[in-house]
């Protein structure tokens, strides 16, 4: 199977096996750090950003915007381009340019180049993730593919729950231009490690001749269109925007495009009949709810601590560095031995447990928890992304056409970015609205002059009589109001941890009807 695999995937290398797998293996992981890391960078760091840049709150969520979608454009595409041109093309020069630009960006301040530099930034960060699969299947021998693929996942939790006390530790004691600057050493790296970890390969000129240019172009500018219409949706409330409803519409349309393109042109690069094998549209499917259900590790616990604990990112970063990266770190070891000797279907069974089982100790959140309190859920947690996104990546591999890899590898990225996009804006919009239900329906309640609610004022303008009587009923008031919003969003949190635990409980039932995966290198 292992061998049917190599001469029935597209882009068969013309050059030898890489006799260096240990530096191609460290390009598998970094490559995807940096990607995790500055994914974290605006969900975490945009303040800091903000004020060093100058810039207004729509500047500064326009620039998130422009340096993440650009990754959309290239990444489905990456596996045809190392298939027609080879890795050490694909990877090495962009990342030198990557260097050159992470250097510049800080010197900048004009926000027209700074946008222009973030796009171009992005564009190259859809290089790296994407081309280290490929790296993995054309150049490892088989025995390390499960381990290398295992470095994979592993990084996706991994910046997520580390990036807060790395941005943290570098605006403290370097200096915010680190975040940037930290990829002048390590993008030559991955160029290093690309070069002499994969082989020399000569230009596919028959694929390049076949190449559907038409497919790439409509698949990636209509998935960045909807990318934007989603990272900016939930600020400028969604179809109330016609920027929204322009770019909704847009993307939609080019999508289409594409899908009539790849059913009327020769030679498809990404057909949609390469996902239509049945295992494969199940773990697909289980895949994107595996994304909603991590949020409750990589969202939700860190927003709680911030606006309902009020604690500081470096307390924030101790508490995911601790109790989420050790497990992780712990259990990937553990998950790689067992994917190796049992059927990963029971793995991938384990991890929605561990999500399952963490989203249902949050709906017992209250407003007097800390981040010590999340300290189980956080190791259920650790312990669950790789438990899950291992398997899914295996099983998903194992039970696809290998003739059809590009084309499951085009679609593998677009749910790994507009599916994580989605997920994103989805949690955000359910707490904003679950806080504004809550905030209203415990609104009424005062108005009413519930006896509690006098209650509750009445002795906090005791506390407060000192300030004379008009002072203390209004300092009473702001301070109630002040609760009743806390407690809004105790609740809204509550409502996503339910949301969380089903998304969960859907992944283990699609779960059920997943076959075995036929016997290959990567199954049992």
């Amino acid at each position: 199977m292992a061998e049917f695999l190599r001469l029935a995937l597209p882009f068969r290398s013309t050059g030898r096996e890489t006799h260096h797998p240990i530096l191609a293996v460290c390009a598998v992981l970094l490559g995807p750090f940096m990607v995790g890391f500055h994914s974290r960078l605006f969900g975490i760091g945009l303040v800091d950003l903000r004020g060093a840049f100058g810039l207004s709150v729509d500047e500064g969520a326009w620039l998130s915007t422009l340096a993440t979608a650009p990754q959309i454009v290239l990444a489905p595409a990456v596996a045809w381009l190392a298939a027609a041109f080879g890795i050490r093309r694909v990877m090495v020069v962009p990342a030198l340019i990557y260097a050159i630009v992470s250097l510049l960006i800080p010197f900048t301040r004009d926000f027209s180049e700074l946008a222009i530099l973030h796009v171009l930034h992005g564009t190259l960060l859809g290089i790296f993730v994407p081309a280290t699969l490929m790296i993995i299947f054309r150049n490892l021998p088989v025995k390390w593919w499960t381990t290398a693929i295992a470095i994979y996942a592993f990084r996706g939790a991994f910046t997520a729950n580390s990036g807060t006390a790395l941005l943290d530790f570098y605006v403290q004691h370097f200096g915010w231009q680190y975040l940037y600057w930290q990829d002048v050493a390590l993008a030559p790296l991955l160029a290093f490690l690309a070069y002499n970890g994969a082989p020399r390969e000569n230009v596919n000129l028959d694929l390049v001749r076949r190449a559907d240019w038409g497919g790439m172009l409509f698949l990636g500018t209509g998935m960045a269109l909807l990318f934007v219409a989603i990272d900016q949706g939930n600020r400028l409330d969604w179809f109330e925007s016609g920027l929204i409803v322009s770019a909704f519409v847009g993307g939609l349309v080019l999508v289409v495009a594409f899908l009539v393109n790849e059913m009327v042109v020769a030679h498809p690069w990404a057909s949609f009949g390469a996902i239509g094998a049945r295992n494969v549209i199940l773990l697909l499917s289980i895949a994107l709810l595996y994304l909603m259900s991590s949020l409750s590790n990589s969202t939700l616990i860190p927003n709680y601590l911030t606006t309902v604990a009020q604690l500081r990112p470096e307390q924030i970063g101790a508490t995911l560095l601790n109790w989420v990266c050790v497990p992780l770190i712990l259990m990937t070891p553990i998950a790689v031995w067992a994917m190796h000797r049992t059927d990963g279907r029971f793995v991938l069974f384990t991890g929605l447990c561990c999500f399952a089982a963490a989203a249902l100790i949050g709906t017992g959140l209250s407003p007097d928890w800390n981040g010590d309190s999340f300290r189980t859920m956080c190791a259920l947690q650790g312990a669950g992304h790789i438990l899950t996104f291992l398997p899914i990546i295996i099983l998903t591999v194992a039970n696809g056409d290998p003739k059809k890899a590009i084309a499951v590898a085009a679609y593998i990225q677009v749910i790994r970015l507009l599916g994580t996009q989605t997920a994103q804006a989805l949690i955000t919009t359910y707490l904003r609205k679950g806080e504004q239900f809550h905030s209203y329906l415990t609104g009424l309640n005062l108005e009413r002059g519930s006896e509690a609610s006098v209650s509750a004022l009445s002795a906090l303008a005791h506390k407060m009589a000192g300030a004379g009587q008009a002072m203390s009923q209004s300092r009473a008031t702001a301070v109630l109001a002040q609760q009743v919003q806390k407690q809004a969003n105790v609740l809204s949190f509550i409502d996503a941890f339910w949301l969380t635990f089903f998304c969960a409980v859907g992944g283990l039932v699609i779960l059920a009807f997943v076959t075995k995966a036929p016997k290959g290198p990567l199954s049992a």
